[in-house]
């Protein structure tokens, strides 16, 4: 259990550290791109890599998942406590809502100011990853 306990956390910290590049490449590289310091192409291969670091992460932790059959309940086997994978669950999906939907928001309807709220939805996304990190 040592080992897979290890894989589970650096996968999960791998995709907090995945939100932190991501935000990194549409600020901080963007800025740099608009300033002419960096081109179009290497914030398209910047985007490839961060999206690629999600999927892997996810990957991850799938494998540790399905190597360690115990993660998952027998049927009628409920945990009545709340614990750090419960808080994690919540802030990937308060995550979604307030990252995700935002972004759509603004896609669609041109109002840039939503992009004031992404910052919130990717904060749940890392502090989700942290939560499967050192959930128990």
């Amino acid at each position: 259990a040592g080992q897979s306990d290890f894989w589970w956390r650096a996968h999960a910290l791998s995709g907090a550290v995945a939100v932190a590049l991501g935000a990194f490449g549409g600020h901080g590289l963007r800025s740099r791109m608009e300033k002419g310091a960096l081109t179009v192409r290497m914030l398209e291969v910047w985007e490839t890599a961060v999206r690629y670091h999600f999927v892997h992460t996810m990957v991850g932790l799938i494998a540790v998942l399905m190597r360690n059959q115990h993660f998952f309940k027998k049927p009628g086997e409920f945990s009545s406590g709340v614990n750090e994978r419960n808080y994690a669950a919540t802030m990937a999906f308060i995550g979604n809502v307030l990252f995700c939907g935002s972004l759509y928001g603004m896609v669609l309807t041109d109002v840039k100011k939503l992009g004031i709220i992404t910052p919130f939805g990717g904060t749940c996304f890392i502090v989700s990853w942290v939560c499967l990190a050192f959930g128990k």
